[in-house]
């Protein structure tokens, strides 16, 4: 049985380690959230997932690392000083904002009252100030997206790098939204993190890129982190972006219905044009061999970071019924695992030294945890638990034929290994 509610994908994260609420003992903010020692450890591998199939290993793809403050006029000619905005209403009744467009029969969700105030536009951007003086001429924005940082190094990255038409630029970084809506545990957050790749191509060849890399990203998700292709689905956009051509995104089964976690969008000329215009400097390609000069079209590969760790997490969680148990299992792919092996003792004094030095050899190699606490079998239960794919034993046995017990997460069956053959055992397992 897979995860039926978000609570049980909640309670598992705080109770194991993955994510907590963000500012707990002072009762919280709103939207916010701490990754855990095992929660950061999947990120990770995630993102790292991620860099390593759109740039490393991607046909002429770079990467950058842009700030997190740009000069405002960035965010005027990316449209989202005047268009970046939700209608919101006040409950008039409990005092609780909500946006206009999501109320169902017009009711408060809070207290069932219909007595709201006039909706205003929202702007999402969390705005503050820079220097010493707060006046208008101070402002600045935290990002509501990464992509304009790719936009405004485009022709430093080019240049620099001698970059030939077509290429990407990837980047993953905090974004910020001002959301009022909360949402599903880490799905809509006010501090996020994206992955994204912008391909810089010529406009006649701009719809197959798309197509590519609609697909993609459907085999990111099901060939690299493993999920069930029966829980994704595409959705093309209804309405379109005035400067789009095309826009789909692919969400995924959560418990509560299908979400958005990635998007590919055809976003055309319009970014680079508009920096143009409002910086005066042609955001132009130079072709090297017919010195043609055209702005580039912009295909866009959009991923949630924290939303694609969610995916992970529901996909992988099982209750399966034993003949005198239930075990509760993340059936996490091997390179998503925060940890890959486990190693236990069977008892403490007898065999945790040579636990340990098993432990630490193996650490070089791959992330691992030691257990020595409680019964074999409640130790297996907890690694599980966390999606650990291997638990290696010790036993009586081991220092007289120089081998371990090694437990596989999903079927559970069991072999000996010698020692000396485990890290090549396990390293050919998790990649």
């Amino acid at each position: 049985m897979t995860a039926t509610n978000i609570d049980q994908i909640v309670n598992l994260c705080k109770n194991r380690g993955f994510i907590f609420s963000g500012s707990e003992i002072y009762g919280g903010l709103a939207n916010t959230w701490d990754y855990g020692p095992l929660g950061v450890e999947l990120k990770n591998n995630i993102k790292r997932l991620w860099w390593k199939f759109f740039v490393t290993s991607n046909d002429n793809s770079v990467g950058l690392d842009g700030g997190i403050f740009l000069n405002p006029i960035v965010w005027k000619a990316s449209g989202h000083i005047d268009g970046f905005s939700d209608p919101l209403v006040d409950c008039k009744n409990c005092k609780t904002r909500h946006r206009a467009d999501n109320l169902v029969d017009n009711k408060c969700p809070v207290c069932g009252k219909s007595d709201f105030t006039e909706a205003r536009d929202f702007n999402l951007m969390f705005k503050t100030h820079r220097g010493v003086v707060e006046d208008q001429g101070s402002v600045v924005y935290l990002r509501p997206e990464t992509a304009q940082n790719e936009f405004v190094d485009f022709l430093n990255v080019q240049r620099s790098m001698r970059l030939k038409i077509p290429f990407g630029i990837g980047q993953i970084g905090k974004a910020f939204r001002n959301e009022i809506t909360p949402g599903n545990f880490i799905f809509r957050t006010v501090e996020f993190e994206q992955m994204e790749h912008q391909l810089f191509c010529r406009e006649s060849d701009s719809l197959n890129f798309y197509n590519t890399y609609k697909q993609k990203a459907w085999d990111f998700y099901t060939k690299v982190l493993k999920i069930d292709g029966k829980n994704l689905h595409f959705k093309d956009h209804e309405q379109l972006a005035h400067y789009a051509k095309a826009a789909c995104d692919i969400e995924y089964l959560f418990p509560w219905g299908f979400g958005e976690i990635c998007g590919t969008h055809h976003r055309g000329t319009f970014d680079l044009g508009n920096h143009t215009k409002h910086s005066g400097k042609p955001q132009e390609y130079t072709d090297p061999i017919t010195n043609e000069k055209f702005i580039p079209t912009v295909i866009e590969s959009s991923h949630g970071c924290d939303r694609v760790l969610l995916a992970c997490l529901c996909d992988a969680y099982n209750e399966e019924k034993l003949e005198n148990d239930t075990r509760v299992v993340l059936k996490l792919a091997p390179n998503l695992a925060p940890y890959k092996a486990a190693i236990l003792p069977l008892q403490k004094k007898e065999q945790g030294e040579l636990a340990n030095t098993i432990f630490r050899k193996l650490s070089q190699l791959f992330p691992c945890t030691y257990d020595e606490t409680a019964s074999i079998g409640k130790r297996y239960r907890r690694q599980d638990e966390i999606g650990t794919p291997f638990c290696i034993t010790v036993d009586f046995d081991t220092v007289n034929d120089n081998a371990v017990t090694i437990r596989e997460r999903d079927s559970m069956k069991q072999e000996r290994i010698k020692i000396d053959e485990l890290g090549a055992y396990i390293g050919l397992r998790i990649l």
